[in-house]
């Protein structure tokens, strides 16, 4: 069975991201195999807050080259969680 931080693997900081973090909607790095419920359920518990959206966007590994040799970074993916409007702020964006 997956543990909560199994699904969620880090925070998204970009300026983008941070611009959504004060609309209540806030990024983060999942799991791949991670679907929208396990990641809603994992950020409920690791954070406490009330979650009321989750969209997932597959992100596909760029291609890149060392010389003659080529090949392609990491594919991944992210989720932007929308709060609900009663819900209190994650802490670790309101830091930054």
């Amino acid at each position: 069975m997956k543990t909560p931080y199994d699904v969620v693997l880090r925070p998204i900081i970009s300026e983008r991201s941070m611009d959504d973090a004060q609309a209540g909607k806030y990024t983060f790095e999942v799991a791949t195999c991670a679907n929208k419920t396990e990641v809603k359920h994992a950020l409920e518990e690791i954070f406490d807050v009330d979650v009321d959206k989750v969209n997932v966007i597959s992100v596909k590994g760029k291609k890149k080259r060392m010389g003659r040799y080529e090949g392609f970074t990491a594919a991944k993916k992210k989720a932007i969680v929308t709060l609900k409007p009663g819900s209190k702020e994650i802490e670790f964006f309101s830091g930054l």
